[in-house]
């Protein structure tokens, strides 16, 4: 485990890394962004912690691999501004609409430090494990190469079906939204 702390913010972040990282390899990556209610209470109104576990897991299978896991609830707008936006969704918003409800933008996070981060720990490739090809992008712009992106689509449930579907139609995931639908094209 590998500790970061922005200096502008004060935040602060990990990186756990397992097996060895600095193979000169692309290694199995997951950019996490902190989610109290999915990775720790086991929410199913989203798909957070079964991402976080099947990355895990995923990274474990592999025998080599890092977990950014960044401090940014709720997409950037902060944990109680994330309740506030639950309680818009029960009351018939999507999680893009109860962001901007909110006088926040659909997604705020920041990747900037994930490429100091992966310098830190001494890789230089991945292997991307997101459906959401804005943050391969975002990454890209930050110096970090993408040599690809896995898909990583877990945790569907009756309770997170409007999230996923939100997720996909509105910020662009890459995801099967519907038993019957086609799977989508890989970045």
């Amino acid at each position: 485990m590998h500790g970061f702390e922005e200096i502008d913010t004060g935040k602060e972040h990990i990186a756990l890394t397992f097996g060895d990282v600095r193979c000169g390899q692309p290694v199995l990556a997951r950019t996490h962004s902190e989610c109290l209610t999915g990775d720790a209470l086991f929410s199913m109104r989203c798909d957070c912690g079964y991402q976080l576990n099947e990355a895990l897991r995923s990274i474990a299978e592999a025998g080599c691999g890092v977990l950014l896991y960044l401090r940014q609830e709720g997409r950037g707008i902060g944990l109680l501004n994330k309740i506030k936006a639950y309680n818009l969704q029960d009351h018939g918003a999507d999680t893009v609409e109860a962001n901007e409800r909110l006088g926040f933008a659909a997604d705020l996070r920041d990747y900037s430090m994930c490429k100091a981060m992966l310098d830190h720990v001494g890789i230089s490739q991945i292997k991307l494990m997101t459906n959401n090809p804005r943050k391969v992008e975002a990454l890209k712009r930050y110096g970090v190469e993408v040599n690809e992106r896995v898909p990583l689509e877990v945790g569907r449930n009756p309770h997170n079906e409007g999230y996923l579907s939100t997720k996909a139609k509105k910020l662009g995931h890459l995801l099967v939204t519907h038993q019957d639908d086609e799977p989508p094209e890989t970045v």
